[in-house]
């Protein structure tokens, strides 16, 4: 796996290790993971500030709360040469980032600047980066399913050692297109990884009203795939599970499914107020199971990383989110002239031979 560790502070010694690392990972691959989390929740701080601002154009959808699986899953996966591909949903932002996604792309995606990965054609997080390994997703939920199962049949016939994973969410296990591509992926044998976030709410309607199992883990057992439930706000734990599963996929042994058991701490959208959710959840879970919190007091209580170097990760994401943010702000949005440009054809062509002049 190709790893972009974030640099440690020169002043900052190595901390002593008085527990093995965990998960075949390294001190700076552990640290690379905290900066990745940290930059996640800044990147959509920033952006929630931008939205009440009314800067943001269209709908602003946040992980917050969910950071870790997006992180631990996607680093899980190969890099650089021969790279794996992968397909984040709106609450995976961190799974981009870890891909390669820049937050000044981010950002310009949200405010429809000119210079943004669509140049303001879509918004949120909908664009792709075929070199980095990530193919943009679609709204209709479910529907990536069956684009990866096919993308990571085309690794398969060209005997490619490579690997494709998609996310789910709870509410989406219950639509045509991840069943047919579920069952697809598991006759055909692919190497497949399905991320399915069980985070206790899809959009408003709760899990009992979706399914009648205890788990996603045990609607892909059915289509005869394996799949195994695992804490979903354990940032290392997601990273282990995701990383056999990625192994067993590239050995050959077909499509693999971890649930993920999260919660989505912020509504569905910025604009939702989450009068559905009951009095005291939210809160409950942000005092109790915050995931960067975890992770971060795991690193210093194990003795992988002083709380020193995790302060100086966490400045330097500011300082970055922030110079990103304010170059943004001047960039240009795009033209009306350029509407058409790239969309579907040029406006000459559009036009039907009849209309035009003569």
């Amino acid at each position: 796996m190709t790893s972009r560790a974030a640099p440690a502070s020169p002043s900052a010694p190595a901390a002593p290790h008085s527990l093995a690392l965990p998960a075949g990972l390294g001190r700076e691959q552990l640290l690379e993971i905290y900066r990745y989390l940290r930059l996640t929740r800044t990147l959509e701080e920033r952006l929630s500030a931008l939205y009440r601002q009314g800067k943001i154009v269209g709908g602003l959808f946040r992980s917050l709360g969910q950071e870790g699986e997006s992180v631990a899953s996607a680093y899980a996966l190969q890099r650089g040469r021969n790279q794996d591909f992968l397909s984040p949903l709106i609450r995976n932002l961190g799974s981009m980032l870890v891909m390669g996604a820049e937050p000044i792309q981010i950002l310009r995606q949200y405010l429809a600047r000119a210079t943004g990965p669509t140049a303001g054609r879509d918004l949120n997080i909908h664009f792709g980066d075929l070199e980095r390994g990530f193919l943009g997703q679609i709204s209709h939920l479910g529907d990536m399913v069956p684009v990866m199962a096919g993308i990571a049949l085309s690794f398969k016939l060209r005997g490619e050692a490579r690997v494709a994973l998609v996310y789910v969410g709870d509410g989406a296990t219950s639509t045509g297109a991840c069943h047919e591509g579920l069952n697809f992926a598991a006759v055909q044998r692919v190497p497949l990884v399905v991320i399915g976030e069980y985070n206790r709410w899809a959009y408003s309607t709760p899990p009992e009203r979706q399914f009648a199992v205890a788990h996603l883990a045990d609607r892909a057992k059915g289509y005869g795939i394996p799949a195994v439930t695992v804490d979903g706000n354990d940032v290392v734990a997601v990273y282990d599970a995701t990383r056999n599963a990625v192994g067993r996929a590239r050995r050959g042994e077909g499509v693999q499914f971890v649930e993920v058991e999260t919660y989505r701490r912020a509504g569905h959208a910025e604009h939702d107020d989450q009068r559905y959710v009951p009095p005291g959840e939210v809160e409950r879970w942000a005092t109790e199971d915050d995931p960067i919190e975890r992770y971060e007091r795991r690193l210093i209580e194990s003795g992988w990383a002083e709380a020193r170097e995790l302060r100086d990760i966490e400045a330097r994401v500011r300082e970055d989110v922030e110079g990103a943010a304010e170059a943004c702000l001047q960039d240009p949005v795009p033209g009306g002239e350029t509407a058409l440009s790239g969309v579907l054809a040029t406006p000459a062509i559009v036009a039907p031979h009849w209309y035009r002049s003569k």
